[in-house]
């Protein structure tokens, strides 16, 4: 991944769970919140709701592909977390691509925006 690292530390994950923004389709969960750097910075988790260790594997792989794909088209400078629910079984990278290219890319220009708005007013 070009503009991407991986998120490791669990503080980070738990901050962005407790404080960050979110959006969501009926597969996946995205939580997001800016993080300042030159970077983005993904994490991925799966719960045991999703399967057995094969079909969790299998969903982190699908989501990465996704992710993979759509990057370049993403703002840069975010902490991303997304979670698989159980409903990804069924479901392709493109699916993940797509709602990763529209919607979430749609909230994170937002979330630049509203960063800017702040940033003038103080």
């Amino acid at each position: 991944m070009l503009f991407t690292q991986t998120i490791k530390d669990n503080k980070i994950f738990t901050a962005l769970f407790k404080k960050g923004k979110f959006t969501s389709c009926g597969f996946i969960v995205v939580y997001y919140r800016t993080n300042n750097l030159p970077f983005n910075r993904l994490g991925i988790t799966t719960g045991k709701k999703v399967g057995n260790a094969v079909e969790r594997n299998r969903a982190r792989r699908i989501i990465r592909a996704g992710y993979r794909i759509s990057e370049a088209e993403l703002p840069i400078g975010f902490d991303i977390v997304i979670v698989a629910r159980a409903d990804i079984r069924g479901r392709k990278s493109t699916d993940i691509e797509k709602f990763l290219k529209t919607r979430l890319n749609k909230e994170l220009l937002k979330a630049i925006g509203k960063s800017a708005k702040n940033e003038n007013n103080i």
